[in-house]
């Protein structure tokens, strides 16, 4: 089982690097393997070059089990999620360049324009600048875990999470793909937003179908939102 999640988790970083959501060592994934335990990908390779040998397992507190390498040096961050929640069983970190220029933006995505976006990924805030590969990076994160399934890291790249590998790295690619299409949207000069009662029925469905994480509703004029 471990060997087929290691190997899922290579070509997770094979996919993020060819539709270019990672460069180089960028980017780290991380998938829940048992109730305390974790297989992460190492620091400091080519994420594209992975291969199941080279991911490493760790123990929830971030103690390497097996492996040769050492763990990503963001390791703090994918435990401190994994942890908070039970329903996550992976977490997928990249760099998308058009997500993180609305993060080195410092904006959200506050406009309700996508229904894919809303449905498929939720609520995406901007998580304050912390220190990548330190543990302040963890604490600005820690707090928005529970509410969300998708984060922007403000002037570094963007989480996803998921019931599965498969579902954060569709997160991943979506939260991008929406990225282009706002700021295509806003270079033609016109963002047209859904209606509040649209939202609220992909908000219905969200819930149907029990997806986690929270959608707050679109923001009215005076900055509250639809509840």
């Amino acid at each position: 089982m471990r060997r087929d999640v290691a190997r899922q988790i290579a070509e997770c970083c094979r996919r993020l690097a060819d539709v270019g959501l990672i460069a180089g060592a960028d980017g780290n994934v991380a998938v829940r393997v048992g109730p305390d335990r974790a297989l992460v990908t190492p620091t400091g390779m080519l994420k594209a070059d992975l291969g199941p040998d080279d991911i490493v397992e760790v123990d929830l507190a971030g103690k390497r089990v097996r492996g040769q390498h050492r763990p990503s040096s963001e390791l703090d961050m994918h435990l401190r999620i994994l942890r908070a929640r039970d329903d996550v069983q992976a977490v997928v970190h990249a760099h998308p360049p058009v997500a993180t220029g609305f993060g080195v933006a410092g904006e959200a995505f506050e406009a309700c324009v996508l229904p894919e976006l809303i449905f498929q990924v939720g609520w995406v805030p901007v998580v304050p600048y912390g220190t990548p590969g330190t543990p302040e990076l963890g604490e600005r994160v820690e707090p928005y875990i529970a509410g969300h399934d998708a984060l922007i890291l403000a002037n570094h790249g963007a989480v996803t999470m998921g019931t599965s590998l498969v579902e954060a790295q569709i997160r991943m690619e979506s939260l991008e793909h929406s990225a282009k299409i706002i700021l295509t949207a806003r270079l033609l000069g016109r963002v047209n937003p859904l209606a509040p009662d649209d939202v609220r029925r992909l908000e219905e469905l969200r819930r149907d179908r029990d997806l986690p994480g929270a959608y707050p509703g679109c923001p009215r004029p005076d900055g509250t939102r639809e509840s």
